[in-house]
């Protein structure tokens, strides 16, 4: 029976006890929480959402390594945004950290994120050694 993994990243911070786990590791599926650009006490890529969703991809993809992965095992991306015209910027950055065959997708607008600052939130599933070697 696969057992449960917490995993973390010196580059990701981490939430409050008891509140939820940024990545989880059961057997060879990794299950990342919705990241934000939120970096402590201010948003990285500040009122850009393209800069937002990049500074997002990026920290998937330091949870993805802290799981002894890559972002091309992530298979699904749950993406919520606050502005749907803006969707582009956030498939802009997505096309910068993926590649081959693209994980399956939902895109959402939401009416607000945790804070009136964030612009995007992505969650992700992956796949250990998913990815065409």
């Amino acid at each position: 029976m696969p057992t449960k993994q917490r995993m973390s990243s010196p580059h990701v911070p981490e939430p409050p006890p008891q509140t939820w786990s940024n990545c989880l590791v059961v057997g060879n599926q990794v299950f990342i929480a919705g990241m934000t650009a939120r970096t402590g006490t201010t948003v990285a890529g500040g009122a850009s959402m393209y800069q937002q969703a990049q500074a997002v991809f990026g920290k998937i993809r330091h949870m993805m390594e802290a799981a002894g992965g890559c972002m091309d095992d992530i298979v699904k991306v749950d993406i919520f945004v606050t502005d749907i015209t803006r969707r582009e910027e956030v498939w802009q950055a997505r096309r910068e950290f993926f590649s081959g065959d693209f994980p399956v997708s939902t895109l959402v607008e939401v009416r607000a994120l945790a804070t009136p600052d964030l612009l995007v939130e992505v969650e992700a599933v992956a796949i250990l050694g998913a990815a065409p070697r």
